[in-house]
Formats: structure tokens, sequence, C-alpha cells
């Protein structure tokens, strides 16, 4: 164990420039957004806890913590009118571990097209289509450590132009008792993205050439960025009041290498381990006045239908300071042990 989080440190340090400066110099930011209401709702910080499919945006080594087959579909109200979808699967495959696949795709909507001869729009429209495609595995190493991997591909194209990156994620948990757990997790750490397509190419005249001469086509190219990564640690402390009654504790450091670094707090309190309600927040550690993003809560209940079948519904509500509407995510989860 102490190997696997001095592998983990190593790689963080190697990626983690500390220096908010570099704020602005990567792109694809959706796969920073957060997916699933519990994960949401407690600030991000269950990174040590977090099983099932919502584990593998937050830490893909539990995934197999609890073998199960699990289906998954979670909708964000996000920002300026762009909403989010996210759909997840996975299974157990005995003692060879647990695999899942992932979509997490934004809509943006339709954007009127604007050019300079018609600033207010020619009448026509067009949409972003953004992608993230992953494939997870995880396995139960013994009764106390797991591990587990995320590779994605990360798809942006706008209109006849696209990007296309591959980046991976490594976590793991381990478990000191029933009541006390750390987790680590890098994530996001890929290749570079740029964009190129029909839509950066130009006709111009060629220099030295007649007049009334055929005109040349050349291609703009463009600067690539990086995909934003980080290392994150975490603790989470379990107090179970009786067998009806629990209340779990986390707390969880976000190292960033193109931002601030992030606290994340969250808890969640759980009755008969059907109903629970959650709070959370994020505390930025430099620039906390540019924060966007308040307390976050919500609220979950899980269902056993019967014959090891499972339904759970989670909300999670994040408050937002520049924007006019707040995060509002719904999840639902079919389990079937």
């Amino acid at each position: 164990m102490k190997k696997i989080i001095l592998i983990l440190l190593l790689i963080a340090t190697s990626i983690y420039a500390g220096d908010v400066a570099r704020k602005g110099t990567s792109g694809a930011e959706e796969v920073l957004i957060p997916v699933g209401a519990r994960g949401i709702a407690t600030g991000g910080a269950f990174i040590a806890n977090m099983t099932g499919l919502e584990s593998l945006f937050y830490n893909p080594a539990g995934l197999d913590v609890y073998p199960q087959t699990e289906a998954m579909f979670s909708y964000i109200n996000y920002l300026a009118d762009i909403n989010i979808s996210y759909f997840a699967i996975g299974t157990s495959l005995g003692d060879f571990g647990s695999l899942a696949f992932d979509l997490k795709s934004l809509d943006f909507g339709d954007i009127p097209v604007t050019t300079i001869e018609f600033p207010d729009g020619t009448g026509d429209t067009y949409s972003p289509s953004f992608m993230t495609f992953g494939l997870t595995y995880s396995k139960v190493l013994t009764d106390r450590i797991a591990i587990g991997t995320n590779m994605k591909l990360v798809t942006e194209n706008i209109g006849n132009t696209s990007a296309t990156g591959f980046a991976v994620d490594a976590g793991v948990q381990y478990r000191f008792s029933q009541e006390l757990m750390i987790g680590a997790a890098v994530k996001n750490i890929g290749t570079n993205m740029a964009y190129s397509g029909d839509d950066l190419n130009a006709r111009t005249p060629i220099p030295g050439s007649l007049p009334g001469a055929t005109t040349g086509t050349y291609g703009i190219v463009t600067e690539s960025f990086l995909i934003p990564s980080s290392f994150q640690l975490s603790l989470t402390y379990a107090l179970n009041f009786n067998e009806q009654n629990k209340l779990l504790f986390a707390g969880a450091y976000t190292a960033n290498n193109s931002y601030e670094d992030v606290a994340n707090f969250g808890l969640e309190y759980g009755f008969m381990n059907n109903f629970f309600v959650r709070g959370g927040y994020n505390y930025l550690v430099q620039n906390q006045d540019n924060s966007i993003y308040g307390l976050t809560f919500g609220a979950g209940v899980n269902y056993e239908v019967g014959a090891g079948v499972g339904i759970v519904f989670d909300y999670a509500y994040r408050a937002v300071q520049e924007f006019a509407n707040a995060n509002q995510i719904f999840t639902i989860k079919l389990t079937f042990k």
C-alpha cells in the first residue's frame, strides 16, 4: 500500500505546477465537470469511500468494492443554458475484477451563426458536440485495498472543426477499518489536443501570381492545449450510531496543475441505508473571492424492489455565484446483485 501511495504522489508531483498563472492554458474543461448527484452534493470529497458507478469520475478504485451489475443515468442543469447527460454501465467479472463504460455529453443548444457581414446572425445555427467516452477497470486486491483505472477519449466538434485527446485516471482506496478510509486519485494524465478541420482552411491569392490566377488554399495551424490534470488525497470517517443511523465525514485536497488548489468537504447522513441527506463545500486555497460555487446539498433514496434488484434516486443542488441559475443534478441508478 505504501508503494502504491508513493507512486501516485510521485506522479502528482511531476504534473503539478502550483502556479495559478497557468489558468487559461489548458482546455477540455468538460473532463472537470463532476457527475452524479451524490458526489456533487458531498462536495467531491468522497474520494476514499465512493463506490459503484459514481466512483468512475471520483476514484475508479471504488467500482469493484461492492461487486454488482449497475446502470446509471445523470442529468445536470449546468451553466449558461448548458445541459449535461451522463450514462454509465458496469458489471462484476468475478475474480477478474469489474469493468464499466461511461459517456458524458454536453448539450449547448442551437447557437446563431454570425459573420462580419451579418453580426446579428445569418439565420443559420450550429451546435458544438463535446463528448467523453470512458472505460474503467477496478479490482479489490485484499479486504483493505482496491485499485482502479479509467481510460477516456475526449472529443470536441464545432462545425467542421474538431479536436481529440486521450487521458487516464488512476486511483486507490485503503480501508484501515470499517470507520476509517483513505483514498488517492490522479486524474486526466493525457495527450495534448489541437483543433483541425475544413473550417480552418482559407483561400487567398498566391504571392507573385498574375491577376485573375487561381487562388491557393492554406490551413490555419492552431495552438495545442493541455488536458487539465490533478491529484486528490482524501480521508473519510464513518460514525455508526447504531444499525439504523450512520454519518460520514470526508475531507479531500485537490492539487490542480492549471488552477487553484481546492479543499473539499462533505458529509452524509444515512437512515437504515435507505434515506440519505448530504452536504458539501469547496474552498479555493487561493483567490477564494473568485470562486463561483457555494454550498452543495442533496438527498437520496435507495429502495430495494426485490430479488436483488434495487433503484436509487439522488438529487443535488449546487449554488452558483455569477449565474442566474444554480446547478441541479438528478441521478437514477439500477442495481442487480
